[in-house]
């Protein structure tokens, strides 16, 4: 068995942001094994999450970012169940973090229920037209049709579904499990609740005169 030391232990918790004693077990239960221990980690706090999913998140805080100068703004709502892990540095930065995130990957969101029945029913018949175009899917029954399209449905998860969609500062997770993670680190259950996301001049068509005067301002 491999020796677990504080320097291996240290840098496996400034990766994860699991505590020391967690991760000196994961290390023990890997041989050493950095990646392994992250991903024991990374299940466990899976299981930890699902265990308190059920509680009640009725504290949290509002956190915003803005970027690019301020053309891009975003105001997320993080819960969790108590005043005290709120104010808490952990949970302040997991609020940065989700919004920054929210920023860069513009999802349309939060999770998989809120997605309308049918933007969904949508996705799916594109996906099936897509399939019966390709003459190799010509002789495959519905039932595997449908099979391939629910696979395929994971692109659209991860393009559109915030807590599916792999974490900017880190893309060997999803935001679901670095949300997860922080279950297990803080012991409390928290949620991504909502969020908005601003980009400057979205869905303003600019008026034709104002056009031929920007134009005619950049030719001189």
């Amino acid at each position: 068995m491999a020796d677990v030391t504080a320097s291996s232990v240290k840098a496996l918790r400034e990766k994860t942001g699991a505590g020391m004693m967690e991760c000196k077990a994961a290390l023990t239960e890997a041989d050493g094994d950095e990646t392994q221990a992250i991903e024991l980690l990374r299940k466990k706090g899976m299981a930890t999450a699902g265990k308190k999913a059920g509680r009640v998140t009725a504290e949290g805080a509002v956190g915003s970012y803005i970027h690019m100068g301020g053309k891009v703004g975003v105001m997320v709502e993080v819960n969790c169940e108590s005043d005290f892990v709120a104010r808490g540095e952990e949970f302040q930065q997991l609020v940065k973090d989700v919004a920054m995130h929210i920023a860069a990957s513009d999802p349309r969101y939060a999770n998989r229920v809120e997605i309308p029945a049918a933007d969904l029913d949508k996705e799916r018949s594109f996906l099936l037209e897509q399939l019966k175009s390709d003459p190799k899917n010509a002789e495959k029954p519905a039932d595997v049709l449908n099979k391939i399209i629910e696979g395929r449905l994971n692109k659209f998860y991860e393009e559109n579904v915030l807590v599916d969609q792999p974490f900017v500062k880190d893309p060997s997770k999803t935001i679901g499990e670095l949300v997860a993670e922080k279950i297990a680190s803080i012991k409390e259950n928290i949620t991504i609740r909502r969020f908005t996301r601003y980009k400057m001049g979205e869905g303003i068509e600019k008026r034709a005169d104002d056009f031929a005067a920007e134009v005619a301002s950049m030719v001189g």
